[in-house]
């Protein structure tokens, strides 16, 4: 991140087309990345999870939600906006896909349940999320004049 910034820093036109290339490696990437994790579960374990799984990641979800607003504090934007922010920050997959194998990995004895843990917030949180922001983007935020 730091030697993206410096290349932003001294030559625009070199960083956009950096980012532009990265962003087509990524799209494979992300692709190979999902791939792998859903090989890696074995969907026995959701069972062993179950709705203290669901519960934790609510929880955390609530906990990721105050931590927006907290953010948000010495901000101009409005309470909607904040509201928005909050929704749009719900989703999470791509660091759960990347760290979530790596207890099962590392030979860890929950491995399994981490894993498990990881992709049922996936499976939560990325279409709540979608959902969210489709539904509320109109309703939330306005656009400047």
């Amino acid at each position: 991140m730091a030697l993206g910034a410096a290349i932003l820093k001294k030559d625009k036109p070199l960083a956009g087309r950096l980012s532009g290339k990265y962003a087509k490696i990524w799209v494979c990437a992300e692709i190979l990345l999902f791939v792998l994790v859903g090989a890696t579960v074995d969907v026995r374990y959701i069972g062993s999870a179950g709705l203290s799984a669901v519960m934790l990641i609510f929880a955390a979800l609530i906990i990721r939600i105050a931590g927006v607003f907290v953010c948000l504090l010495r901000t101009k934007l409005n309470m909607r906006e904040k509201l928005f922010c909050a929704i749009a920050y719900l989703p999470k997959a791509t660091v759960q896909a990347a760290i979530g194998g790596i207890p099962l990995a590392a030979g860890v004895a929950a491995g399994d349940t981490i894993l498990i843990v990881a992709v049922l917030a996936i499976m939560i949180t990325a279409p709540l999320g979608a959902m969210g922001i489709d539904l509320t983007y109109k309703k939330l935020l306005k656009r400047d004049k």
